[in-house]
């Protein structure tokens, strides 16, 4: 019998079987993947030699609790007065294991001996097997692959009565999380195409699947259509990303972060927080108007390349050119065929014809197809060549024109119009000539009104509309209710208020008046005018009881605040650019938008332009005071001391404050950090932001007073700070300085050993965080509440509700910095117990969990 060897730690062990020269790439991989997941990779190389290596991987094997095989080409050594190899004998000896096999290919010089033990294994009823190609792929499938067994093991292993009520039972997965946008009409004659995307779709080699066509022959409706009905396979969300608004490629990922909730708060590189929100979800994307950022088909590779569950469904005018991609091109509507006599019942059911008379009864409902206007209607589809978008358009000026006579007008109208384009493809040409025609029967304010709506970027508010509209036309609000009637302007609902989109294929047009005319750079100008003006007018609001709300509006309007600054810098007006980032800096900071804020002023600075010294504090302040929770060094400190300097000469103690509140945190997330300086920044902050009635400012201070006092253990001092910062938020109704005051509240009480009064605490801002949306504070609620559950003894709580947290900071990319992790320590603690295994296969099981239902879970 062998002697009494310990494995390393005492956390649930995975055993990593393989050969080691040949596999070591890949034995580092299944390392890492297990470490990921706070679990304990056990490989006997890694352990001491005094025992002989069968006894040291026997003596493994027998603590380990999942087997984790790796096999390629080697069959590796059998010892003297042996049968098998180490490698055999492993497998044979963990019977009883849940055992996880994977087998690299291609092989092509498969020692015999090894292919007779894959094909025992195949046959293995015990074992689950999966083949893999590179040591990246095979990281991803054996996380996913333990975590999904852990979760299911911890599931069988809870009693019903410990179970929450509200929670799906084991075999019901949680509901993927869907964003697509809700067509407002049926689709019609796409079954065909609908069931042969969905087919594409649904397998797993067609991880990049292109729809192609002209602008307006329905790629869009498609896609949602099928995206929606696979929806089944994708339990990590079905995501709809528009990139309408999209012109630089390098923002391709900032579009796909904010569609996904990644936060773009400048700690990292947002295409490593992408990758890493993505990696381990199952996971459709659907990008819409890919043809403008094709230079970015790279992005889409790495992210194909780091996530191996997702699959991108794109929309675009072209092919991407990527080695994965399959496509699939959209035709136009099937026609009627007008050679004959038509019978209207018949007509009728021809997808075009369907479409037409679809479209007309929302202008006219008694309208009928008759024997009277078939021909008319029939011809009028074959004129528009069964483009959706042109058929749309016809179809909105039944109300002014019959049937005969607008066939009549086509008829004249279009191939003069599409005689000019042959630049376009036939179905572009036809769309693009459908649009001008429609246009011809508008009347001249109304022609303007489009072509300014052409420098809106995404959607619009009516206010914006009318400011940037007004001295071009008289009355803005009757003439876009024109447009809206005749299908050029989309209208739709948010909150209590009308916002209104321009299709792109439209917006190109419009443009393309504007700039004929020689009107763009004064449109742009008022456009980027009235922006900034929106900026300064909400800044006050921004910090008050109107937060929330505010926060939300100009999220409609993000894409229109990005053109402002890119008109402003490109233009040369960098102090307004500057003047104008600051403004809305509560909108960048609560939007995790930070770091494309930092990638303006990065702009500003490296100009070369001659700067005012408030421009010049404003872009030091947003480039350096976001880097601290990277590796700080001198020029961060300088930086932020200069912004400070500069803001105080410029009478500015509000914009002084901010700057020193940022050196003390940079101070505290230091290598050796320095509470006693950090300290003195804060006061003097704190008596900055009273001297300029900033009780927004006076909030955040004093909370950052208290998190020094913590780390200085002045714990009943810390709490007073926490106490006044609540204060002051409540009393400005403010919910979301209420969260952070009340999380830091807890953190004070737990301390002091008053568990009850925590857990309210805890629970109040989890509660308060969830409502406004704000997953920073989901995360330390739910940490929080860990602490909580972890002082009571409540193992399998902590862990689940860790494993949420975990998975969200990843998905939404926001980490904490170290210094103010105040719940690590009780979760070392637990780490380093008897309890360890089982609070690791609770941690994994949390992971599985929907915020929703962490959330749930956590406030029961």
């Amino acid at each position: 019998m062998p002697p009494t060897i310990r494995t390393p730690d005492q956390r649930l062990r995975i055993f990593i079987s393989s050969t080691l020269k040949e596999l070591a790439a890949e034995r580092k991989s299944a390392r890492a993947a297990a470490e990921r997941l706070h679990l304990a990779p056990v490989m006997f190389e890694l352990g001491a030699r005094p025992h002989a290596p069968r006894d040291l991987y026997r003596a493994y094997l027998e603590q380990s609790d999942v087997f984790v095989g790796l096999y390629w080409e080697r069959y590796g050594w059998v010892a003297p007065g042996e049968t098998v190899s180490g490698l055999e004998d492993e497998y044979l000896l963990a019977p009883a294991l849940p055992k996880l096999i994977y087998i690299k290919e291609p092989a092509d010089n498969r020692e015999p001996r090894l292919a007779e033990l894959l094909d025992r294994v195949r046959s293995d009823d015990t074992a689950s097997f999966k083949y893999f190609t590179t040591p990246h792929e095979l990281q991803s499938l054996i996380e996913g692959d333990l975590a999904t067994l852990l979760a299911e093991r911890f599931d069988q292993s809870r009693t019903p009565a410990s179970a929450p009520s509200s929670s799906p039972p084991p075999d019901e997965p949680a509901p993927a999380w869907r964003s697509l946008p809700h067509p407002l009409t049926q689709l019609i004659g796409r079954e065909e195409d609908v069931l042969e995307i969905e087919r594409m779709l649904r397998h797993d080699e067609n991880r990049l699947i292109t729809l192609t066509g002209p602008g307006g022959i329905g790629k869009s409706r498609l896609a949602i259509e099928a995206a929606d009905r696979v929806a089944d396979r994708f339990p990590g969300g079905v995501v709809f990303v528009d990139l309408a608004p999209v012109h630089d490629p390098g923002l391709v990922v900032n579009a796909i972060a904010a569609a996904l909730g990644v936060r773009d708060t400048g700690d990292a590189p947002l295409e490593e927080k992408l990758e890493m929100a993505v990696r381990n979800r199952r996971l459709l994307l659907v990008l819409d108007n890919f043809e403008q950022v094709l230079p970015a088909a790279t992005t889409l590779g790495s992210l194909l390349a780091a996530a191996p569950g997702v699959t991108l469904l794109l929309t675009s005018r072209t092919l991407v050119r990527l080695s994965a991609e399959r496509s699939y091109e959209v035709g136009p509507l099937t026609l009627p065929q007008v050679s004959r006599r038509l019978d209207p019942a018949e007509v009728a059911l021809v997808p075009a014809v369907a479409l037409f008379v679809e479209r007309v009864h929302a202008v006219k409902p008694d309208f009928e197809l008759s024997d009277a206007n078939v021909e008319s209607v029939a011809r009028i589809s074959v004129a528009l060549d069964g483009v959706p978008l042109a058929i749309e358009l016809a179809a909105a000026r039944i109300r002014v024109l019959s049937p005969a006579v607008m066939l009549e007008r086509l008829d004249r109208r279009l191939p003069m119009l599409v005689g000019g384009m042959r630049d376009l493809p036939a179905r572009q040409q036809t769309l693009r000539g459908t649009i001008e025609w429609s246009t011809e029967l508008l009347a001249d304010d109304e022609k303007r009104l489009l072509a300014t709506l052409g420098v809106f970027e995404g959607g619009f508010f009516l206010e914006a509309a009318e400011y940037v509209a007004a001295d071009r036309v008289a009355d803005p609000l009757t003439s876009l209710g024109v447009l809206v009637d005749n299908s050029l302007v989309r209208e739709q609902d948010r909150g209590d208020r009308s916002y209104f989109t321009v299709l792109a294929t439209v917006r190109e047009y419009a443009l393309e008046q504007l700039v004929g005319e020689g009107a763009l750079d004064e449109v742009l100008a008022r456009h980027a005018d009235y922006y900034v003006e929106t900026g300064r007018v909400m800044e006050a609001d921004l910090e008050g009881r109107r937060q929330r709300e505010l926060v939300a509006r100009l999220g409609d309007d993000r894409n229109n605040l990005r053109s402002a600054v890119r008109y402003l810098i490109e233009g040369g007006e960098l102090d307004r650019a500057a003047e104008f980032a600051w403004t809305l800096y509560i909108y960048w900071w609560v939007g995790g938008l930070l770091g494309e804020v930092r990638g303006w002023m990065d702009r500003v600075l490296s100009s070369g332009a001659p700067l005012a010294d408030r421009t010049r504090a404003i872009a030091l302040y947003f480039t350096k005071a976001i880097v601290f929770w990277q590796e700080p060094d001198d020029t961060v400190a300088a930086g932020l001391a200069e912004s400070a300097r500069l803001f105080r000469e410029q009478g500015d103690p509000g914009g002084e404050a901010l700057a020193r509140v940022s050196i003390a945190l940079s101070l505290l997330a230091a290598g050796t950090p320095d509470a006693d300086a950090a300290n003195e920044q804060l006061e003097t902050s704190l008596s900055l932001f009273r001297e300029s009635h900033d009780v927004w400012g006076e909030s955040m201070a004093l909370v950052s007073l208290g998190r020094v006092a913590l780390l200085q253990n002045k714990v009943r001092g810390a709490l007073n700070r926490f106490e006044e910062s609540l204060a002051i938020a409540r009393a400005e109704n403010d919910d979301l300085g209420e969260t952070i005051a009340l999380n830091h509240l807890g953190w004070a009480r737990l301390l002091l050993g008053e568990v009850e009064p925590a857990h309210r605490a805890f629970h109040e801002t989890l509660g308060i965080s969830a409502r406004l949306g704000h997953d920073d504070g989901v995360a330390y609620g739910l940490e929080g509440l860990v602490a909580v559950a972890a002082t009571d003894g409540q193992i399998d709580r902590a862990g689940r509700l860790l494993g949420a947290a975990d998975r969200l900071r990843e998905e939404a990319g926001i980490y904490n910095a170290a210094a103010f992790a105040f719940h690590g320590a009780l979760v070392e603690q637990i780490l380093a117990s008897p309890d360890a295994g089982r609070f690791s296969i609770a941690r994994v099981a949390g992971r599985e969990l929907s915020i929703l239902d962490a959330v749930t879970e956590a406030l029961e």
